[in-house]
Parts: C-alpha cells; structure tokens; sequence
C-alpha cells in the first residue's frame, strides 16, 4: 500500500510552525539583499558617499579654475595696457 503524500497546505503549515513566516521572509530578504549587492559591485557602481566626496571636489576645483581665469584675464589685460603705453612713448 503506497502512502499518500500530505497536501501541500499541511507541508507549509508545519515550515511556517518550524521557522515562522517572519523568519522565512526575513531570510529571503537577506538573501535577495546580498545577491542585489553582490551584483551591483560587479558593476563598478561607486558608493552615494564617495559619488558626494567626488562632487564636492569637483566643486571646489571648478571654484579654483574660475578664480584663476579671473586672474588670467586680469594680467592679460594689464600686460595689453602696458604693451600699448609702451609703444605710445
């Protein structure tokens, strides 16, 4: 006599009684996370902190670059007056 397979309901009934549904969905959560996370490093994407550190970087040497244009601009300016009054005497 072959024995009849319990339904599926009652195998899930007594999982849900061994590990509780909270510890079943937390465990899959955990390793949906670690595969997501695993992947995403595969892909050479850079954290939200270093993409901020970066930016603020770039900010600062845009900020440096166009003082020093100023700067440029100035000199250039006072060389082309100085070049004009000397060619005026």
């Amino acid at each position: 006599m072959a024995l009849k397979p319990p339904p599926i309901s009652e195998v899930m009934q007594q999982v849900n009684d061994l590990v509780g549904p909270a510890g079943l969905v937390d465990e899959v959560d955990r390793n949906a996370r670690q595969l997501i996370q695993s992947a995403l490093r595969k892909l050479d994407f850079v954290s939200r902190e270093e993409f901020d550190a970066q930016s603020a970087i770039l900010e600062r040497t845009r900020g440096k670059i166009a003082a020093l244009e100023s700067e440029l601009a100035a000199m250039s300016a006072l060389v082309e007056t100085l070049e004009k009054d000397a060619a005026g005497q």
